[in-house]
């Protein structure tokens, strides 16, 4: 659509009876709340085909909201010759190994040297349209200082595809952190849901019961460090923030977390953000339909602190 990108989304179970302009908060989180409420105000939102103008509507089940957001807040995205550590790349698809410190998609404050202005130079346009000029190519993301594994869909054709198996939580997503201490079992499952925390918009947050979205993180000690635990998770769902949120609601934050390491000191300055690296990323090809799995070699920063740790 030349005047608007258009977003659409299915309500899911953990959902159900969401406010509208809530709900859609948590799928843009750098526009604010009463921005979001003046477009469903002014009939940017349908729900089942019909539009919604209460920003207060509660959404059900199998609901499907088509939000349109004007593109007058959208930049010009520009494509930069930005060097990327490319683990795959065939017609539909290119997975690339994101350095810790570097923005998926601009945003405010980020309108340059994101990944995106990198692979809009990269693919040359042939990039997936489903998510708007703000994310093309976007199916997934990881924070701007988690490092790792991450696809990029060259059309809509293999979007729709990598989305349904998000959707359907089919993808191998394999994550290594370094946590603050030593859990009580060398594994275990953290089942919480994970929601926006009311007194901090930046910030997610375990749930009650029946609020949230479903999230689901197993984790195994690979090994025992001085003071320190190196794991590895496994990602059954991708909700923001989850292994970051799921670890400190345990009470072994992952080491340098900005947001999450309350209470708990972090001794190396050189350290910028979390420990976290998504290594591993298997889905099934969006043409081929074969299994398709790459890892992320170990980040510099991330083996160096491993080594400091190991000789403490």
């Amino acid at each position: 659509m030349d005047e608007c990108s258009l977003y659409e989304f299915d309500i899911e179970p953990s959902e159900d009876d969401e406010r509208l302009d809530a709900y859609l908060n948590e799928q843009f989180a750098d526009l604010s709340r009463s921005y979001i409420s003046k477009v469903i105000k002014n009939g940017g939102c349908l729900v089942n085909d019909v539009i919604v103008t209460k920003a207060g509507f509660r959404l059900s089940v199998d609901d499907h909201v088509c939000f349109q957001l004007p593109a007058a807040i959208e930049p010009d995205i520009q494509p930069e010759d930005i060097p990327l550590d490319i683990l795959y790349e065939d017609d539909d698809l290119l997975i690339v190994n994101k350095p810790q410190g570097m923005v998926v998609h601009p945003a405010a404050g980020h309108f340059s040297g994101t990944l995106v202005n990198a692979i809009m130079w990269h693919c040359r346009g042939n990039l997936s349209g489903v998510n708007g000029v703000m994310r093309p190519g976007i199916v997934h993301r990881i924070d701007k200082d988690t490092s790792g594994s991450l696809v990029i869909c060259k059309n809509d054709i293999a979007h729709h595809s990598v989305a349904e198996q998000l959707k359907v939580h089919s993808i191998n997503r394999i994550y290594y952190a370094i946590i603050h201490g030593h859990p009580a079992t060398p594994s275990g499952t953290i089942h919480k849901p994970i929601g926006r925390d009311p007194s901090n918009r930046l910030k997610m947050a375990v749930c009650a019961e029946g609020k949230g979205k479903d999230a689901i993180t197993h984790y195994e000690v690979v090994e025992e460090l001085k003071g320190y635990s190196l794991i590895k998770c496994k990602l059954e769902t991708g909700r923001t923030h989850q292994i970051r949120v799921h670890m400190s609601s345990i009470h072994h934050p992952i080491l340098g977390d900005p947001l999450y390491e309350t209470g708990f000191s972090n001794p190396f300055e050189h350290l910028q953000g979390q420990c976290l690296h998504a290594a591993t990323i298997g889905l099934n090809h969006p043409k081929t339909g074969e299994y398709l799995e790459v890892t992320a070699p170990m980040p510099e920063y991330f083996a160096h602190l491993l080594d400091i740790l190991r000789n403490k």
